[in-house]
């Protein structure tokens, strides 16, 4: 298959709502040295794509302004320099932009694999989490066999990845969600416990099982007090998202006296060097425990590339699980 000089790709038109992304047409991308260029067969749809396109979260100088930050595909051409990957080779790969398209360019440090026995296209639901969850509670928090591991959201895409990547390395999980078909997914995927926020205080479930070691949250506002409240002396708190705001009002003291370590941290800004760092470690230590069934891909919905107003509008329903893809049929 030829690749032409023109593809269909998906634009923001103006900071807004889901009906703000637009089909367009624009030309091919060309790799850059150390690049290689993608026919993509799906993207995932992530939380920073929602953010992007409400004007919260800008492209970084020099990538694309094309929203899509994890495709799946074949390689069709290299950048100078790449001498890993050839053409016709099936990857997935985390981007600083641009998946929302037929073609896109990606780092080649940054392309893994399609683990054996994933579908192609649900192989586009990999990168984002996997990077994210990996980068932030394993290398950052450094979670560790034995320790508990507070996971918020856990039927959502960050939470999927997280309660399994826990488990596969031996944490306890508590897993939080609503309503119950949420949290029986949770249960699915190897929680040892789901707590149900709106029947039950996680605080006082946490604090009776002696406190977490790492909590992961996307949720902020409220919960923001309430996990400094379950956490363990000397845990780790990641903020990756702050569904219920930013701003509030809380104690610090028992940070203090907890010796606790509060933390953040978006992926699409960091170095290529670190991320390259992430790649070679989910390859060498997370993939093998994929492809042995060990982790599952939990693919909720897949929507057409020109559909990607409805895949956002899904996604901020709250009410999918697991992942969202746009697939270029």
């Amino acid at each position: 298959m030829s690749i032409g000089t023109r593809m269909k790709a998906i634009e923001i038109a103006t900071p807004g709502g889901p009906e703000v992304l637009t089909p367009a047409e624009r030309p091919v991308p060309q790799p850059a040295k150390g690049e290689v260029l993608i026919r993509v067969a799906a993207a995932g749809v992530n939380g920073p794509d929602l953010m992007q396109r409400k004007g919260l979260y800008p492209a970084p100088a020099g990538a694309s302004d094309l929203p899509g930050l994890e495709v799946s595909g074949e390689i069709v051409a290299l950048g100078e320099g790449v001498e890993r990957w050839s053409p016709g080779e099936n990857v997935c790969a985390l981007t600083n932009g641009g998946g929302y398209a037929e073609y896109c360019v990606a780092d080649a440090q940054q392309c893994l694999p399609i683990p054996k026995g994933i579908d192609l296209r649900d192989a586009a639901g990999l990168p984002e989490t996997f990077f994210t969850v990996w980068s932030n509670v394993f290398i950052g928090a450094q979670l560790q066999a034995g320790e508990t591991f507070l996971v918020h959201g856990g039927a959502g895409g960050i939470g999927t990845t997280a309660i399994q990547l826990g488990k596969a390395f031996g944490a306890k999980v508590i897993a939080t969600d609503s309503p119950q078909a949420r949290c029986k997914i949770c249960c699915d995927l190897g929680a040892d416990r789901v707590v149900d926020y709106k029947e039950e205080d996680f605080v006082e479930i946490v604090r009776a099982a002696g406190g977490a070691n790492v909590i992961l949250d996307i949720v902020g506002g409220p919960n923001i007090e309430k996990n400094i409240k379950a956490a363990a002396p000397d845990a780790r708190i990641i903020q990756l998202a702050f569904a219920l705001g930013s701003k509030v009002e809380i104690n610090l003291m028992p940070i203090m006296l907890k010796r606790l370590t509060y933390t953040g941290s978006t992926l699409r800004t960091r170095p290529a060097q670190f991320k390259a760092r992430v790649a070679r470690e989910l390859h060498a230590q997370v993939w093998p425990h994929i492809e042995a069934g060990r982790i599952r891909v939990v693919t909720n919905r897949t929507f057409a590339l020109a559909d990607a107003a409805k895949a956002h509008a899904t996604m901020e329903s709250a009410a999918h699980v697991g992942k969202i893809l746009l697939v270029n049929v």
